[in-house]
């Protein structure tokens, strides 16, 4: 991955998904002294069957802060779509170029936004809005006659972005070497406790342990057989 850049912005649709596609490489970004936000589409209050939207939503808010503290993030925006049938469009892709006026970034990050995982594993609608919406909006971001009302309101054009990162995509280009943060990942995903003890009977360290172990050894044999949080890097 391309090491000249201090700020970067991440952008995806839920609680939970920068944990489960990269925290490792943000972890050790953020060690470098790199700054990096988090900017979430929706609150993930459909992400729990158990519990009434009203009620997971402040939840998995709580939990997606102290998940990015446990990586060196402290700024953490929600957009306010709603999960599960965030609609790609004008609106989204609005809501994405505004997060990257106001935090101007070098390097975007986003969700994995391809049909697929790779074979026989079918990704989800708000998945591949979301990404879709932050490619197209990052150019957006730089043009000052699209969404004229956002230079109005302040938020001047942005063409700084150099990079958009899709992390977990099926075919990777690019790699961050998963050992320097993977310890503080874990942690991240672990925040998520709620969510993770309706998702699966499993113990909760054994199961993100595991989790995280797998997905990043997935790719290692292309990037020198270390275990890898994996990309594939978009240049502007």
């Amino acid at each position: 991955m391309p090491e000249d850049w201090q700020r970067a912005l991440a952008v995806v649709a839920h609680p939970d998904d920068l944990e489960y596609g990269c925290s490792a490489a943000v972890a050790a970004w953020a060690a470098t002294g790199r700054d990096v936000a988090y900017v979430l589409a929706t609150r993930g209050e459909a992400g729990i069957d158990t519990l009434e939207p009203q009620e997971a939503g402040p939840l998995r808010e709580k939990e997606q802060r102290a998940s990015a503290a446990a990586v060196g993030v402290q700024e953490v925006e929600f957009l306010d779509h709603r999960d599960g049938v965030i609609e790609y469009g004008l609106a989204l892709r609005r809501d994405i170029a505004a997060a990257v006026r106001r935090h101007r970034p070098e390097l975007v990050i986003t969700l994995n936004h391809h049909a697929t995982w790779g074979p026989g594993g079918w990704n989800t609608p708000d998945h591949v809005a979301v990404g879709r919406a932050v490619l197209d909006a990052v150019a957006d971001a730089g043009n000052r006659w699209i969404f004229p009302d956002l230079t109005e309101q302040g938020l001047a054009p942005w063409n700084g972005v150099r990079w958009v990162a899709v992390a977990n995509a099926p075919a990777p280009t690019h790699a961050v070497r998963a050992a320097p943060g993977f310890e503080r990942a874990v942690d991240a995903l672990l925040a998520h406790r709620t969510y993770l003890e309706a998702l699966t009977d499993e113990e909760p360290e054994a199961y993100v342990r595991r989790f995280l172990t797998s997905t990043t050894r997935a790719h290692s044999t292309r990037f020198g057989g270390e275990p890898a949080a994996v990309f594939e890097l978009f240049s502007r």
